[in-house]
């Protein structure tokens, strides 16, 4: 697994073997980067279940302005640290939190421009969580949501329209928008 362009270009990054990790593959990486890449400069991006952060990774890597990383594995928040000073980011455009994913949506004061989430599959994880980020985003945000190609996730949750689906394998990513009234406190 590898920084795929940017400022941390060809940096390998950590990962844990664990069954609850799974990273993504660096053919989907990239797919999921060039539909975003307008949007990734400047962007305050949110990365829950953050596993090694490499996708926040490489929206800092991409010019990403800040990057706030959430996993409540403490060995995955270890790796995503390790990963964030391999590549030499400032830690003032980091933020690293060992917290519960689902948690931290409900309660986050919001204002991101992207959100990754990359939970571990079958889990219902994906469900739960995107009722509570519709309002976290700014008007126009991207949520990009990496999942088993089985599941179809619905056209709309609260706040978020369904922009593409798209299916790589076994791997499908699901985008959706903020609509107009989310958060803009940028």
């Amino acid at each position: 697994m590898r920084v795929i362009t940017g400022s941390a270009r060809g940096r390998r990054l950590k990962t844990l073997d664990s069954l609850d990790i799974r990273p993504t593959p660096d053919a989907v990486k990239e797919a999921i980067f060039s539909v975003i890449q307008f949007d990734v400069p400047a962007a305050r991006v949110l990365d829950l279940f953050a596993g090694s952060g490499q996708l926040g990774i490489e929206a800092l890597s991409r010019g990403a302005a800040h990057c706030v990383f959430v996993d409540k594995n403490p060995d995955a928040v270890t790796v995503v640290r390790d990963n964030l000073a391999a590549c030499k980011f400032p830690a003032s455009d980091v933020r690293v939190l060992n917290a519960d994913s689902v948690e931290f949506a409900k309660t986050s004061k919001g204002g991101f421009d992207i959100a990754f989430l990359d939970p571990p599959y079958r889990n219902g994880l994906l469900e739960s969580v995107l009722p509570y980020l519709g309002d976290k985003m700014t008007e126009g945000g991207i949520v990009v949501c990496e999942h088993e190609s089985e599941l179809t996730l619905p056209e709309s949750f609260a706040g978020l329209t369904l922009r593409k689906r798209y299916r790589y394998g076994k791997v499908a990513v699901t985008v959706y928008n903020a609509s107009e009234g989310s958060a803009d406190d940028r």
